[in-house]
């Protein structure tokens, strides 16, 4: 399924299990985001400035927390 004819990105850490965040990009500057098990439900579009935003936090161990 590829609603939309995007052409999506996930990590390769990801693996081929099917359980993944995929982001894609959306057009005007948007970026969808969906979680590839669940691909009825529409993806969530981020601006480039809030993605870059979380993964700036993320590259920093700001969620690692989270993982523990």
């Amino acid at each position: 399924m590829n609603p939309g004819g995007r052409t999506w990105t996930k990590a390769t850490a990801s693996g081929d299990n099917g359980a993944c965040v995929e982001l894609a990009p959306a057009g005007d500057g948007w970026i969808a985001l969906r979680d590839s098990k669940n691909l009825d439900v529409p993806p969530l579009l981020y601006t480039r400035a809030e993605l870059a935003a979380f993964l700036d936090g993320a590259k920093s161990g700001e969620f690692d927390h989270l993982l523990t």
